[in-house]
């Protein structure tokens, strides 16, 4: 989730450890306020992630570890 300007692109993307997309989980523009993406992970599996996220001129990349 986030809160980014009126008429931003937003892209949500998740990543493998190798730099590859794996899942695009949002890419468009989105009006302003606050937006929550859901994650459906089911085709990936354990192990080290990235996600990237952007709006704008804002870019932001996290590291998360999905465990099932």
């Amino acid at each position: 989730s986030g809160s980014r300007g009126l008429g931003d692109v937003y892209k949500r993307q998740v990543y493998d450890t190798a730099g590859r997309r794996v899942k695009t989980l949002l890419e468009g523009v989105q009006s302003a306020g606050t937006h929550e993406v859901t994650f459906k992970a089911d085709r990936l599996g354990s192990g080290v992630y990235f996600y990237e996220m952007r709006a704008g001129n804002f870019r932001e990349i996290k590291k998360m570890m999905l465990v099932k």
